[in-house]
Formats: C-alpha cells, structure tokens, sequence
C-alpha cells in the first residue's frame, strides 16, 4: 500500500499542482464564540484566495512547560467546538490527539488528526490515528531527523492510513531555539506524501517565559515565505484576533487581522515557483 499523493481532507486534495492548504486557527480552545470568530473570518479568507482551508485548534494542550497553565476545555467539550464550527462555516477541522484511545472520538467530529511533534514516534498513537480513516498530519520532532520521518509514514501505512502529511516546525538548536533545516521539506516530500511548513511553532523559543513558552511572531512570515520558495503543499499557521491575550502560544501567533497579509505575500512566492516549474520543464521538453 502507498500513500494517496495528493491527500484527501474533507473536501480538500493537499499535494502538487493543488491549491495551497491552509490549517490555522488558534492554539487552544478558549471558547466557542471565539473558535466560530476566527473560523468565519478563515471561511472569509477561503473565498477571496487561492487556497484550502482547514480550522485547527486544541481541546487539551498536554505538553505545556507548567503544570499550572491553561490546557484547555478537554475532550468532548472541545470536540463539541470544533463540531459546531464545522457545521456553522463548511470548513474541514483538525485537533491533536495525545493518547491512542482519544483517536476514535476525535476521528468522528474531525477531517484529520494531528499528531504531535513530541509524540511522533509514538507507535500505538500512530496506529489509533490510521484507525480512524481519517487523514493524519505528523508533526516531526524537534530532536528528529527529517529522513527519521519515513518510519513514522511506514506506520501509518502499516495501520491503513493512505492519507499523509507531514508537518516541520523546527528543530532544537542548543537550548530553548529552534531552527529549520529547509532541506528537509525535500527530503520529507519524496516519501510520496505532502509536506506542510509549521511558521508560528518554528519561532517559538522553548520555556524563554520561565514557566511558560516565547517567540517572536515577526519571524513568521520571513519563515512562511522561504518554505514556499523551497516547496512546500501546505502551510499551519497559528491566528487569533489578541495574540497577546491567547493562554497559550500568544508570542508566536499571527493576528487575525494580519493574517490575510501574509497569506497573499506567501502565495506569490508559492505561485511564482509554481510558474517557474512549469516553464522550466516547458523548455526541457
């Protein structure tokens, strides 16, 4: 069995010569009035550009640098959420999933789970996830290789998952920096499956906030536009109308009212490189 190239998302195909997918969204849910807030304003963004969109945001934040911060409303009040959003804006919805019996539920309400970049080695997580039918972004690890990503792609195979994508979001420099190695979008992209660029996480700067942590989200954007000149199908990109009021991942989000913006500025580069490939394999022919 081979991954579908492109992957099927609710109503969407995420691969080449494709609309460019947008999975975004606040981090956590923090309410439903402000989930439907943001995801109007993303159905919104849908219609004017070129491209896909898919709602993402958590119902647990399970890996926060303190135990005492804000994780989120919990599974089936969350799922409730993202099913009520689904319903009111026909946008396809992604949330991650931490533990293998959470699949199934979150498997029911969502067009894809997500798999975190902590738990991307996770056999058991990997194979709930493919369980569902659904298809599954993998968020590679921060302390992993890109070609390290072909086991967690063989795995979902293994359990019947032909629906791939595979996320970078920046690997550790030393402590609490993160870097991208451009590199490895390619290397990602020649298991046969898509590759989406995570810009907000890739600028975060791991427990800077002592309990809590930093980054810096005027990165973002720089970062969203080389990934799409290096080549990427999708891109994540974190949103919310006060970024800085956000309980979780505040630095490194995209405001809301920017976000159309930087969209527009990435979709150039992507479409221009685009062009370029086609009018270099029109002269190679």
């Amino acid at each position: 069995m081979t991954p579908h190239l492109p992957a099927l998302i609710g109503p969407h195909h995420c691969g080449p010569d494709r609309p460019l997918l947008v999975i975004a969204g606040p981090c956590v849910i923090q309410s439903q009035s402000l989930c439907l807030q943001i995801a109007e304003a993303l159905a919104a963004l849908a219609k004017r550009l070129p491209i896909q969109v898919v709602f993402k945001a958590s119902f647990d934040k399970a890996n926060r640098t303190s135990g005492g911060s804000f994780r989120g409303p919990g599974l089936d009040e969350g799922l409730a959420v993202l099913e009520k959003v689904r319903a009111a804006t026909g946008l396809p919805v992604t949330t991650d999933v931490h533990l293998p019996e959470q699949a199934t539920a979150a498997g029911d309400v969502c067009d894809m789970l997500q798999i975190p970049a902590f738990l991307c080695r996770q056999t058991d997580l990997l194979l709930a996830a493919a369980a569902t039918g659904r298809a599954v972004n993998v968020k590679k690890g921060q302390f992993v290789a890109p070609s390290e990503m072909v086991h967690a792609v063989a795995k979902l195979l293994a359990g019947g998952c032909r629906d791939i994508c595979l996320c970078e979001r920046g690997t550790f420099f030393g402590y609490g920096r993160l870097v991208n190695d451009f590199s490895g979008l390619l290397t990602m992209r020649a298991f046969g499956v898509p590759v989406i660029f995570d810009a907000t996480h890739s600028v975060q700067q791991p427990a800077s906030l002592g309990g809590a942590t930093g980054g810096d989200r005027e990165l973002v954007e720089p970062l969203a536009r080389a990934a799409a000149a290096v080549g990427i199908d999708g891109v994540f990109l974190e949103t919310h109308p006060d970024p800085d009021s956000s309980p979780s991942d505040g630095a490194n989000m995209v405001p809301l009212d920017r976000l159309g913006g930087v969209l527009e500025r990435v979709l150039r580069i992507h479409e221009a490189r685009l062009a370029g490939m086609v009018a270099a394999t029109g002269a190679e022919g």
